[in-house]
């Protein structure tokens, strides 16, 4: 037996960490809190929107938190027939950008609630 060690005593993984049961406990519980905080907010960015443009405003995109889009708005001047290419080009950059800044907004919301730890969700 070592020096120092007692027969039949183990040594106290926890102690001297503030890790005793109540301790335990109590980062169980705010772990469960934060994670129903973290629900409650991936609900409301699911409900947010937002839009971008492109083509100087001819088209403009709308999306949701829950990654749909939700709106597009073409302005009718953009429609060439002869130039499908353009408009395909154009939406693609307005949706891109709009799921873009939807993912930052989520970002940031969930930044609110972890304190800036960086969670997946």
């Amino acid at each position: 037996m070592g020096k120092g060690m007692k027969a039949g005593k183990k040594p106290n993984p926890n102690k001297g960490m503030g890790m005793g049961k109540g301790g335990m406990q109590k980062q169980l519980a705010q772990v469960q809190a934060m994670q129903r905080k973290m629900e409650e907010v991936q609900s409301q960015v699911e409900e947010m929107t937002t839009s971008a443009t492109s083509g100087g405003g001819a088209v403009n995109v709308t999306v949701n938190g829950a990654h749909q889009m939700v709106a597009i708005e073409l302005k009718p001047e953009i429609v060439d027939p002869d130039d499908i290419e353009m408009l395909q080009d154009l939406i693609l950059t307005a949706t891109n950008e709009a799921f873009r800044q939807m993912d930052e907004i989520a970002e940031n919301e969930m930044g609110k609630v972890t304190g800036g730890l960086n969670l997946p969700f």
